[in-house]
């Protein structure tokens, strides 16, 4: 089955979207140690800029999936560019104020309006083409996806990371006074940026409505289920499920790895000016990985045999990012990105495959399964800031006791890339 022309436009135009939701995705690298000095935050609490973008997919998913179903694909995906120019307005009275709530609230608008244009994109791109290729064609998403990832991380951190580290110096000598002046001068680093993202937001939301979409309801149905399948309810298909659990734990582990990177390597000593570019080591080993599963899959292997090997390959560097130190932890901890590049790729189709009717709802839980991304990050903090505080208690140096206890706090990834590993084992089987 070959993709027709029309079809590849509608591909293309979908990679544009994937691109928009991996730049502004991949901000919060840059943004949670931005966050966590201009607003005086611990690590758990800094983790909450993922939460706030993570979590509204939860709240969003099944209202996205009523909104795309009374308005339309295309007119859906348009209001929620709408909704995440208008999140990205918020940031600015938010940096006006310095407040940390009014800043978690333009992220969670954001990560609505992304909501909704995930919950269209995702089984879209999945069902465009042969069941057995869409890991293929989702791979090519998440190129487009790390490209703008890495970029907006490069773009933001060198804006809002700018003089970071002499700042956090400075503010540990100077009068309260003079600290709020310094924090005020900061944060107005955040608004040209903003400002800008937002008008770029609400040009593409207008340009949407004339975007040459085929039908997607059409392509929903050619997702035929095996004679008897029909009569099925959701709660019958137990790789829905496993699947849903899966793009939880992964998520929670790509954010780990993508967001915490850059205040890892801060608190392994290194400047601002150098780890502002660690999150793009992650991302580029992501796309280098995306591009090989475009070649390999499914010529050489199948989706299922490369979610296998990516789960692996999560349990061994998680491994070594604990074994090993400095440079070379950080590293580990981008060598991740190879591990997580294939996962998003194959549980949508691996998940997908059979369900029919229930497409579209099964579409709506695994993008709430998202929300691993707002649970998994803060628990990472958590386990951060009560290890710094054992060790303290133990008279080891505040400096010392934070790099000891950011790098033995990434051993909550390793039952993540088990669990993962698990449903590579067992999707098909389940199935049957």
């Amino acid at each position: 089955m070959k993709i027709s022309t029309k079809n590849k436009t509608a591909i293309s135009i979908i990679a544009g979207l994937f691109f928009i939701f991996g730049f502004i995705t991949w901000v919060n690298g840059a943004l949670i140690p931005f966050m966590k000095t201009i607003n005086e935050l611990t690590e758990s609490q800094s983790y909450l800029v993922a939460s706030a973008s993570y979590i509204s997919f939860v709240v969003m998913a099944l209202p996205a999936s009523y909104l795309l179903e009374k308005v339309g694909y295309k007119m859906g995906m348009s209001i929620g560019l709408f909704i995440m120019a208008i999140g990205a307005l918020v940031f600015i009275p938010a940096a006006e104020a310095r407040t940390y709530w009014m800043f978690l609230t333009g992220i969670f608008i954001q990560g609505a309006g992304m909501t909704i244009l995930q919950t269209a994109a995702n089984p879209y791109i999945t069902i465009l083409g042969p069941i057995e290729s869409g890991a293929q064609r989702i791979a090519i998403m998440g190129i487009a996806n790390k490209v703008a990832g890495a970029l907006g991380s490069l773009i933001f951190g060198a804006i809002l990371l700018k003089g970071i580290d002499e700042l956090n110096t400075q503010l540990d000598s100077v009068s309260v006074g003079e600290k709020a002046i310094l924090l005020d001068k900061m944060a107005d680093s955040i608004f040209i940026p903003y400002v800008v993202m937002a008008i770029v937001l609400f040009v593409l939301g207008f340009l949407m409505r004339k975007a040459p979409l085929p039908d997607v309801k059409v392509a929903f149905d050619t997702n035929e289920q095996p004679h008897g399948e029909s009569q099925k309810t959701i709660f019958e298909y137990p790789q829905l499920w496993l699947g849903t659990l899966t793009l939880f734990v992964y998520v929670g582990a790509e954010v780990i790895a993508g967001d915490s990177i850059i205040s890892y390597g801060i608190a392994l000593g290194f400047s601002a000016s150098t780890a502002k570019f660690f999150t793009t080591f992650t991302l580029m080993a992501m796309v280098a990985t995306y591009a090989l599963g475009v070649v390999i899959i499914p010529k050489y292997i199948s989706q299922q045999k490369a979610l296998q090997i990516s789960a692996l390959l999560g349990v061994v560097f998680s491994v070594l990012i604990l074994i090993t130190d400095g440079f070379t932890s950080v590293l580990f901890v981008a060598a991740l990105g190879i591990a997580n590049a294939l996962v998003w790729p194959a549980v949508w189709p691996l998940t997908l495959e059979g369900l029919g009717k229930h497409t579209k709802t099964a579409s709506a839980l695994l993008i709430m399964a998202i929300a691993g991304g707002a649970i998994i990050p803060p628990l990472y903090g958590r386990l951060v800031d009560k290890a710094k505080e054992s060790l303290i208690g133990s008279g080891i140096s505040s400096s010392d006791a934070l790099s000891i206890s950011a790098q033995e706090s990434y051993y909550i990834l390793i039952p993540c890339y088990l669990i993962i590993f698990g449903f590579a084992v067992f999707a098909k089987r389940s199935r049957n």
